[in-house]
């Protein structure tokens, strides 16, 4: 054992744990599970869910996994009577604010709250649910909050704060209590927050198909936009893509994604979108074939460089193209034409 490696116990399994690590990483390394709803993978312990409790030889009350470091000859427990009703306790208080309206929330069938409470048991909540009010839900042209959805796991804040650098989401107490706060002003739509919500507090806004989780296929892709090379989930219904999400263990976006790679592909599936080439004549357009309508442009082109040069040509890539083609369009201007009028509105 290397100096900067610990022994240590984890329900009488002796586990070699790397110094400075958090107890429930260990667990997680020697395939013990601990269950987690504010703990993520991409970001800095948050320690708000009660969740993660684990019992430390020594100490008298359990303690959360995710912020407590390794120690040599440690002895941990996940799994007791103690623990059980600890995060029983945690959930339950969660259901107290939390709307049951499991049956039409997007979320249904992937949300960790909703996983968490079947695997421990938990049929219904005596306490009374509090009359407070919920700030207004939060809306740009891609996502939408539900504040009376959120259980106050402070992912959202954390991702934008920690992993986009944002700063667009933070925890305020107001009369009603801690809540999260949005700055429009500095939000930019990347949807982060919506990758890691573990429930149904901040959702896409939905394209025209609606979907439930287990009725989509997960195709996963390279995006298009640049040349990041991001990793996508394309997630699928009926042959029309519903979501974009990240890949969490995808190289090199580790989940993110911008504003175009996670909300930009309604146009894939749009009744505008043209079919054929169409060529004008006397005021009106016609479909015409591809052949009929590049022999067109060429010819075109070449004359007008023959009467004012090549500088009287510019060419303007799509946003929605993929880099390659941009790339290749770029080089037909300047290599072949003869100009460096090439532009790209870079926005969809």
């Amino acid at each position: 054992m290397g100096m900067s490696a610990v022994k240590l116990k984890i329900d009488g399994m002796e586990v070699i744990a790397q110094k400075g690590s958090t107890v429930l990483q260990a667990a997680k390394d020697a395939g013990i599970k601990i269950p987690t709803l504010c703990f993520h993978e991409r970001m800095n312990p948050i320690g708000s869910c009660g969740m993660c409790v684990v019992e430390i030889g020594g100490k008298s009350e359990p303690v959360a996994s995710c912020e407590t470091l390794v120690e040599d000859g440690m002895s941990v427990v996940t799994q007791s009577e103690k623990l059980l009703q600890a995060r029983r306790d945690a959930l339950t208080a969660i259901l107290v604010h939390h709307p049951l309206d499991c049956p039409i929330c997007d979320k249904a069938g992937e949300c960790q709250l909703q996983d968490l409470v079947f695997e421990h048991g938990i049929t219904h909540v005596d306490m009374e649910a509090p009359t407070s009010k919920f700030r207004e839900g939060y809306s740009t042209t891609f996502l939408r909050s539900w504040p009376e959805r959120c259980v106050l796991c402070t992912r959202c804040v954390s991702a934008c704060n920690e992993i986009q650098g944002i700063g667009a989401l933070q925890v305020v107490d107001g009369p009603e209590g801690r809540q999260i706060s949005y700055d429009e002003s500095k939000c930019v739509s990347c949807g982060e927050c919506i990758q890691v919500c573990p429930v149904g507090a901040i959702l896409e806004k939905k394209a025209e198909l609606r979907w439930r989780p287990w009725e989509v296929k997960k195709v996963r892709t390279t995006c298009p936009y640049c040349g990041v090379g991001c990793q996508l989930l394309l997630h699928v219904k009926d042959n029309k893509i519903v979501k974009v999400s990240g890949v969490e263990d995808g190289e090199p976006n580790k989940g993110r994604l911008c504003v175009k790679g996670r909300f930009g592909f309604d146009f894939i599936h749009s009744k505008e979108r043209l079919t054929s080439p169409l060529i004008r004549e006397n005021g009106e357009f016609r479909e015409a074939s591809w052949d009929e309508a590049l022999d067109l442009i060429a010819d075109k082109f070449k004359q007008i460089i023959a009467e004012s040069g090549p500088d009287a040509l510019a060419g303007l890539s799509c946003a929605r193209s993929i880099n390659e083609d941009s790339y290749n369009m770029q080089k037909l201007f300047r290599g072949v034409f003869g100009t460096n009028n090439i532009d790209h509105c870079a926005r969809t």
